[in-house]
């Protein structure tokens, strides 16, 4: 009996060895080398991230099954398991730098397959925390090697199904940069890489000499590529943004985003926005401020703040439930979009309408940006992709005409028949075909070069057009549902949210769920 119990006890003890030896991933050495560089480790991270106890690591004895590496590659440079975050279930993935650089052999691709697959099967939003090298070289060599390592499949199909969320924390190549590009949002910390290949290889390849800052550094993706959506200058800081956009995105694609009670009253007077919009019609205006105005508590959560910043798309709350909102931004282009502008409010629909969040439209804008540098960057095709996701969309939507709305802007701002629940406009609008100086030119053009006094000529005119202009011929024929008062905006807002969600909730079609997540 005693030899039994002795037997039992050996093998726990065995067992906590091989544990606590596997929690140094590939070794203390390397641990503290990644301290002494200002990072930290895949579990520290987990930590950061998950709520206290709450991680059940799956995995923990995994390592390389390439011959001899057993005792430096526990957990095959990646961690996973899942996790409470903020009280709610999630399935975390953490790359380890620890192991052969964080590179991706046989056993750490079938690790992140597997619990990919879970998470998709139970419903689970999945986290990554990411870093490393992409393929790990004698793993994939051959074409026996390759051939079981290529693109896989729950993240070609992932479809939105629940919220796939990246934070890079440090230089990403091949596997992580093909997770976050394939992410609904990525959080990227300054000073880091993240592109396909690294600059050595990159060298190798092709002789171009780039450092990883201009190779694909965070103000690359922030102004050119929009392929991350926030920026930290922290882990810490990176890992809170995951957590603040998982607070405004529901569980999964069956499910709507979580409604929190607010003390702000629905119907509250927003009187500040009076004094925010300018008197004079071309004074510059900050939009956020207008927002920050009707939201509930003053709080929202911007997406994409840096890059096409004609066009400003933030989560908030509106009476306690979450909505996405497509704002222009006069501050930047006078509130003109551009072609990143347009690949923005499409990633933007398309996120929302697959996770169920309602989208309100706050237009000031006087155009598109028409140049020839646009044309050749796709404008026709990047407008229509834009009026397609619109189209397709069926989560409630509700339009606001704040100032300018000119031209297809209208239409791509969800104007009438766009498919809006509600078009409201305050009395300031301007709603034309084109703005009346520029329209004056064109049709009247010749006929002023012939008046003596052109410039009372010019005034009668643009008075003429700008009562054309006015939201009141569009209401009274109703093309649009209300002028109202820029005071009781939040209330009409608040109000057609209720009753815009009797039948269905907040709940989508999904049409767009499975469009790409990059255009």
């Amino acid at each position: 009996m005693n030899e039994v119990k002795n037997s039992v006890h050996d093998a726990v003890e065995d067992l906590n060895r091989r544990k606590d030896k596997a929690k140094l991933g590939g070794g203390q050495e390397k641990m503290d080398l990644l301290h002494k560089n200002g990072s930290q480790t895949a579990r520290e991270r987990i930590s950061l991230l998950a709520d206290p106890d709450s991680f059940m690591e799956l995995g923990m004895l995994n390592h390389s099954d390439y011959p001899g590496a057993e005792d430096r590659s526990y957990g095959d440079g990646l961690i996973t398991g899942l996790a409470k975050i903020d009280g709610r279930p999630a399935v975390i993935m953490a790359g380890d730098k620890t192991v052969f650089a964080g590179t991706e052999g046989a056993v750490h691709i079938r690790k992140s397959k597997k619990i990919h697959e879970y998470a998709l099967k139970r419903g689970l939003p999945l986290f990554n925390l990411n870093e490393g090298g992409g393929l790990r070289m004698p793993d994939g060599m051959g074409s026996d090697g390759i051939s079981d390592k290529l693109f896989p499949q729950e993240m070609l199909t992932h479809s939105r199904q629940v919220p796939l969320m990246t934070a890079i924390l440090g230089d990403s190549f091949g596997g992580p940069t093909w997770m976050a590009v394939s992410s609904d949002f990525v959080s990227m910390l300054k000073g880091t890489c993240m592109a396909i290949a690294g600059p050595r290889m990159l060298s190798m390849a092709t002789g171009q000499k780039v450092d990883t800052e201009q190779l694909g550094g965070w103000r690359v993706h922030a102004n050119e590529t929009g392929q991350a959506d926030t920026f930290g200058s922290t882990e810490e800081e990176c890992i809170e943004q995951l957590k603040t956009f998982f607070s405004y995105m529901p569980l999964n694609g069956g499910e709507e985003p979580p409604f929190i009670d607010t003390n702000d009253d629905p119907y509250r007077s927003t009187g500040n926005v009076l004094t925010i919009l300018p008197g004079h019609k071309n004074r510059v205006y900050d939009m956020k401020e207008i927002i920050r105005e009707i939201v509930d508590n003053q709080q929202f959560f911007e997406y994409k703040s840096a890059y096409g910043e004609g066009l400003v798309t933030v989560f908030s709350r509106m009476n306690g439930r979450v909505v996405g909102i497509v704002a222009n931004q006069p501050k930047k282009f006078a509130g003109a979009a551009g072609p990143k502008e347009c690949d923005k409010a499409t990633d933007f629909i398309c996120l929302c309408d697959s996770y169920h969040i309602p989208l309100i439209f706050l237009h000031d804008t006087p155009g598109f940006r028409i140049s020839q540098e646009a044309e050749r960057e796709k404008m026709p095709t990047k407008i229509m992709v834009w009026n397609q996701a619109l189209a397709q969309s069926t989560v409630p939507k509700i339009s606001v005409v704040i100032r300018k709305s000119v031209g297809a802007a209208y239409g791509n701002m969800c104007g009438p028949t766009m498919g809006a629940d509600f078009v409201f406009a305050w009395p300031t609008a301007e709603i034309n075909f084109t703005g009346p100086e520029v329209g004056i030119n064109v049709v009247y053009g010749r006929q002023l070069q012939n008046e003596i006094n052109q410039a009372e000529a010019r005034k009668k005119l643009l008075e003429q057009w700008a009562f054309d202009s006015s939201p009141y011929k569009a209401a009274s024929k109703h093309y649009i549902d209300d002028v109202i008062d820029p005071r009781d905006t939040r209330k009409y807002l608040c109000k057609a949210l209720e009753f815009a969600v009797v039948k269905n909730g907040t709940k989508s079609e999904r049409r767009l769920a499975n469009w790409p997540t990059g255009y």
